[in-house]
């Protein structure tokens, strides 16, 4: 119920994940960490070599650990299970031993053998990566969730052994602004960034306490009055990935979007590219193959609005400032 602009994020980076992850802020008490975890319990299970730490996959050459690749390569028989996409947590606390993994250097010296100790970005492999009050996060962590995230491969290079193994994952933080901000390069690798805000209608209001209070008295029961809805919304995203490479975006559409951005001085390239993206990912999950001048107007301010320079004498919304540009650009 509500939060519409937080829901249309997550969604785009299921259908697509090189958009790039999604930065949530907002209002503490506002279903943030609540709509991010229900996320995965819509998404379809995936296929998994089953002795593979690493949920790799043993179909897609791109999804595969070298080991996997190597066994298939020797034409070897390999066991397939079915799994939920993984959803893991990064604590606030987490070491980056933790994060990446570890090699243990005595199994190493003694036995020769390279033994890694896998961490959290194995086991978000193929699913998703979520950190609560990521501007809470030592900003070392930081970088290396984010460039493991746009390369998809996790390198540990420990007293001179090297392993490397794939991380390619949706990463969603969360936080609220009043506890301190991200650092602007670090907000500009996030693929889209959405605000969240308290809902002011009553009538919602109340909707989402009955919901609530529905779930805590019978959580079997809720689940099952949604069930087929979910399962419907879950067959759109699997048709819409199965469709996305057929969705073309125009020439001259593709040409405003970097007015856009050249229009609201965004630095670098990356808003160009992540709207575009977006946007064809939006037309997908609608069921169509060409882009149109909604499509990029339903993304544009998630896609632009954390990659404009501040300037402390604008008191302008920087999300109403994109919309303004849009408007100036499409009309």
């Amino acid at each position: 119920v509500g939060q519409a602009e937080m829901k249309l994020a997550l969604i785009l980076n299921v259908i697509d994940p090189k958009i790039g992850g999604v930065m949530i802020l907002g209002d503490r008490g506002t279903g943030k960490t609540t709509t991010i975890r229900a996320l995965v319990d819509l998404l379809p299970e995936i296929d998994c070599v089953a002795d593979d730490p690493y949920n790799s996959s043993p179909t897609e050459a791109e999804n595969m650990s070298d080991e996997v690749r190597n066994r298939t390569a020797r034409g070897d028989v390999l066991p397939i299970c079915k799994r939920k996409v993984p959803m893991v947590d990064l604590p606030l606390g987490a070491t980056e031993d933790r994060v990446c993994g570890t090699i243990d250097i005595e199994k190493a010296l003694t036995q020769g053998k390279k033994a890694f100790e896998p961490g959290l970005l194995a086991r978000a492999n193929r699913g998703i990566l979520y950190v609560d009050e990521v501007n809470l996060l030592d900003d070392h962590l930081v970088d290396v969730l984010l460039d493991s995230a746009a390369g998809g491969w996790n390198t540990v290079e420990r007293e001179g052994i090297s392993i490397r193994h794939p991380a390619k994952f949706i990463l969603v933080g969360s936080g609220n602004p009043e506890e301190g901000e991200l650092r602007p390069q670090l907000l500009d690798r996030f693929g889209m960034h959405a605000m969240i805000r308290t809902e002011r209608d009553p009538d919602l209001r109340v909707q989402i306490v009955d919901s609530c209070q529905k779930f805590a008295d019978d959580p079997k029961g809720f689940r099952k009055e949604f069930l087929e809805d979910n399962q419907e919304f879950a067959n759109q995203i699997i048709v819409a990935r199965a469709n996305l490479s057929k969705v073309v975006i125009p020439a001259g559409l593709t040409r405003k979007i970097s007015m856009i951005c050249s229009t609201l001085n965004v630095d670098g390239l990356r808003g160009d590219i992540v709207t575009n993206r977006a946007a064809r990912a939006f037309c997908a999950f609608d069921g169509r193959t060409e882009v149109t001048d909604d499509d990029v107007k339903k993304v544009v301010s998630l896609c632009l609005r954390h990659r404009l320079r501040k300037d402390i004498l604008d008191t302008m919304d920087n999300g109403d400032k994109v919309m303004a540009t849009y408007e100036t650009v499409f009309e």
